[in-house]
């Protein structure tokens, strides 16, 4: 591993901040070691180390950028010919300089070469040869930007998945704040601020929104949360949440109404086999949207579990990569705010997502005509237009509705 690159530790990640290096030049090592905390566009995340050796320079000091693939620092692993190929690094003294005010880290360009011959052994890193082999991808068909043309993960193409191709939208001129005269403060964009701009407002100009809204009865479900919590108590487990709940009803939802849990991809529909749920998670610095894996087979419990699980580890930077990765429809809920009714943004590629408000209690007329006291909430789905259409939609939130009013159903 003589030379450690920017990696790619989200799928939408074109750049990365250090923001903190936990090993110090000089040091040794070790498989699995933490070697530097990285900000990228969803959270800031841990770098893990995939071989082992000695720390001999860093190219990039803390709070500067970096490009994914980029060399960001160089690691000596003893193998004499990999150490030959990394030219002349900065010493300790030009990276203290990169981080005086003002100063931007210096670019170390890629070299590239010819590709490996067939039957030579290809030179790539550890997670390029990971990512390679959970894509199926022949690294002898691929050129390496690393020194002596090593590949790097930034080298392996996106092939798991089609994705939407979202164009860069064209920056619309810029209307300047006006001063207040009062004291002001100028908040720096981290990554995950602005790439959260970027990709709404690509979503917002890009995809043809439409949105349908329903309200829901939501006395049954209640009920049901009452006494699962009851027993949930005297056996000593965590409670269940109403969201917990809306999680489970959308993605049986959406297992029986497949045209929803789809992906707009260019020239086709992709439509999934499995409901992966991106589940929005507010954190200090943004949103991010970590995924339950085939929730469609999932239990209330499990879902539950799942749940708290990763978006505790989002809340402390914890979560890999592959956690905010292969969603197919996203749930945001502001119920616990207050907000009683909103409209969420389509998170692209996927083709729908859901907006769940809070249970209120207000006057409804029952089956006999009666105007008595009903607990009511409101659920809201935003969808892409080139993939669902306003039936198929209604369809779903029909579905939808008949699980939140008679949640037992979602027991079995």
């Amino acid at each position: 591993m003589p030379a450690i690159t920017m990696p790619k530790l989200s799928d939408t990640m074109t750049d990365g901040t250090v923001v903190k290096w936990l090993k110090k030049v000089g040091e040794k090592i070790e498989m699995g070691d933490i070697l530097a905390e990285i900000e990228t566009d969803k959270a800031t995340m841990e770098m893990e180390a995939f071989d082992e050796g000695t720390l001999k320079e860093i190219f990039v000091p803390e709070g500067q950028p970096a490009k994914v693939g980029a060399k960001i620092a160089f690691v000596d692993s003893g193998d004499e010919e990999e150490s030959a190929d990394v030219p002349a690094a900065k010493s300790e003294k030009a990276v203290s300089a990169d981080k005086a005010p003002g100063k931007k880290a210096a670019e170390t360009p890629a070299a590239k070469s010819e590709t490996p011959s067939s039957g030579q052994r290809a030179k790539a890193s550890p997670l390029a040869k990971k990512i390679a082999m959970e894509r199926g991808i022949d690294l002898s068909t691929i050129t390496g930007s690393g020194p002596a043309g090593r590949i790097v993960a930034a080298d392996i193409p996106e092939t798991a998945a089609p994705k939407a191709a979202v164009a860069a939208a064209a920056p619309p001129a810029a209307i300047k704040p006006e001063s207040t005269g009062g004291e002001e403060r100028k908040i720096a964009l981290s990554g995950m601020r602005r790439i959260i701009a970027e990709r709404l407002l690509a979503s917002k100009t890009q995809i043809p929104h439409f949105y349908l809204s329903i309200e829901v009865d939501a006395a049954p479900l209640m009920r049901l949360r009452k006494e699962v919590n009851a027993a949930n108590e005297a056996a000593g487990l965590p409670k269940i949440t109403v969201n917990d709940f809306v999680l489970l009803a959308t993605a049986r939802a959406a297992a029986l109404n497949p045209k929803v849990n789809a992906a707009w991809a260019g020239d086709h529909v992709i439509e999934y086999a499995s409901v992966n749920l991106s589940v929005a998670v507010a954190v200090d610095d943004g949103l991010v949207t970590p995924v339950l894996r085939n929730a469609q087979t999932l239990s209330l419990r499990q879902i539950s579990e799942g749940v708290k699980e990763l978006a505790g580890r989002a809340r402390n930077k914890k979560l890999k990569p592959d956690e905010f990765q292969g969603g197919t429809i996203t749930v945001s809920n502001l119920g616990s705010y207050g907000i009683e009714q909103f409209y969420a943004i389509v998170n692209p590629p996927q083709a729908a997502i859901l907006a769940v408000g809070a249970i209120v209690k207000k006057p409804v007329v029952n089956a006999k005509d009666e105007i008595v006291v009903g607990q009511r909430m409101q659920i809201s789905l935003s969808g892409d237009h080139r993939v669902v259409d306003g039936a198929v939609g209604a369809e779903f939130m029909s579905s939808l509705r008949k699980l939140v009013e008679n949640p037992a159903l979602m027991l079995f």
